[in-house]
């Protein structure tokens, strides 16, 4: 499937995943799962990252790859896909989200065999009628909760109408409750711009100080 146009800039993304450390570098008996959420005013994108170790890899892959060919068919990505937004909950101020998929990628089998291969999903949520004011979302992640680790993060906001005020994880960061404040539309002004800067300075900040997770017991 194609990849639709992400809600935030990449340069966003970019510095949000170099400031939270390089994602490959986890234990070869995990499977690293690293959510980025990216909050516009009127929807919500979810972007996951999910990497088997070489010692889960083919426990991982046995799920995926039905008809074990070794290969991941459109049909088996798909059913994939599908299982996985299942085990996960996304809820705007206590109501649920539904997620919608925009793209998948499946890398190739010998890749996650070796402990390199990533598998990419985007969903989209819509989350129309918004007033302006404070707003909380929360995301969790419950997929292979018995060899999963976990990383979560709110992305900057491209929108000037949404500035993030915080994140709040649990320990091992299966969830995460964002804390945003949204504009009204006619506040494009220089103060709504600087509110939201101040709020990305804060928010890098508090990522850089995150320990890194401890491993799901």
């Amino acid at each position: 499937m194609p990849r639709a146009g992400a809600v935030l800039s990449r340069t966003a993304v970019l510095v949000l995943v170099a400031v939270a450390g390089p994602v490959s570098a986890h234990r070869l008996d995990e499977y690293l799962q690293a959510a980025r959420i990216g909050i516009d005013p009127d929807r919500v994108q979810i972007e996951l990252d999910l990497t088997p170790g070489v010692d889960v890899a083919r426990a991982v892959l046995t799920e995926i790859d039905r008809n074990r060919n070794h290969a991941v068919d459109a049909d088996e990505a798909q059913a994939c896909a599908a299982r996985i937004a299942r085990d996960l909950r996304l809820e705007l101020d206590g109501r649920p989200l539904v997620l919608h998929e925009v793209s998948r990628n499946f890398p190739a089998v010998d890749d996650v065999l070796k402990g390199e291969g990533t598998i990419q999903l985007v969903w989209t949520a819509r989350a129309p009628g918004l007033t302006p004011g404070t707003h909380r979302l929360v995301y969790r992640n419950d997929h292979h909760a018995d060899i999963g680790m976990y990383l979560a993060n709110a992305l900057v906001p491209a929108n000037p109408r949404v500035a993030v005020t915080a994140q709040r994880r649990d320990v091992d960061q299966h969830q995460i409750a964002i804390e945003y404040e949204l504009g009204d539309p006619a506040q494009g002004n220089a103060g709504w711009w600087l509110a939201a800067l101040a709020s990305g300075v804060a928010l890098f900040a508090g990522v850089s100080r995150r320990s890194s997770p401890s491993r799901l017991r």
